[in-house]
């Protein structure tokens, strides 16, 4: 059987088939050959922990609410391994935080929460006792896991708890040192950043973090 001429019509759908293919080849091979097109700054890789709405302007007057302390300067050694190469934001002033550097050296007691966490806020200030209490000895840093940084800051102001805060909407923290998926939970790092104790409880007391760190030092 044979069969006839192909269509105008259909001659016309097979090129705008044609040029459609082409075209989706052509931006494949720009966005795979472009140099640099996957890679992230500092700034870029913090601004993606925390919604979009949360830009400095907007949090400027949270940010004078909470009156939080800086977030720690780069201190001595590498750091942990395994947080080397993730990057944060420091809620206090916005400016991004390469947090395996920034607690290298550090006896450090990370505390892990979320606004919205109820036994988090109960846990906050007594975290900030302890702070005061140990001084210098050890460093106790807040790792805020939503990413509504100004419900942080608003928080932190209520609670009128001023401890350093890594604003970390993606949990990229937690999965670097696989803690679990609950909050409150508490990262002890050693100076030489290797995880001392993970501790996936709220504490009631300042007394209870002092053990607690205390036993996981030993």
């Amino acid at each position: 059987m044979s069969t006839g001429p192909i269509s105008t019509a259909t001659r016309w759908t097979l090129a705008v088939l044609a040029a459609i293919a082409a075209l989706v080849v052509a931006l494949t091979l720009q966005l795979t050959e472009r140099p640099g097109a996957s890679v992230e700054g500092p700034a870029e890789q913090a601004a993606r922990a925390h919604r979009d709405a949360d830009t400095p302007e907007a949090l400027a007057g949270p940010r004078r609410r909470a009156d939080l302390p800086p977030c720690p300067a780069d201190g001595s050694g590498a750091g942990s391994a395994e947080l080397r190469g993730v990057i944060v934001e420091c809620a206090g002033n916005g400016a991004p935080v390469e947090v395996a550097r920034a607690l290298a050296g550090r006896t450090v007691v990370l505390n892990l929460w979320a606004y919205w966490c109820g036994p988090c806020a109960a846990e906050l200030p007594a975290l900030e006792a302890y702070q005061r209490r140990v001084g210098a000895a050890v460093t106790v840093v807040t790792v805020h896991q939503d990413e509504n940084e100004t419900a942080a800051l608003l928080r932190m102001a209520e609670l009128g708890v001023r401890l350093p805060v890594f604003q970390d909407g993606r949990h990229s923290i937690a999965a670097a040192l696989k803690v679990p998926n609950v909050m409150p939970a508490t990262v002890i790092l050693r100076p030489d950043g290797s995880v001392a104790e993970i501790l996936p409880r709220a504490f009631t007391s300042t007394d209870e973090i002092a053990a607690a760190v205390d036993s996981a030092l030993r």
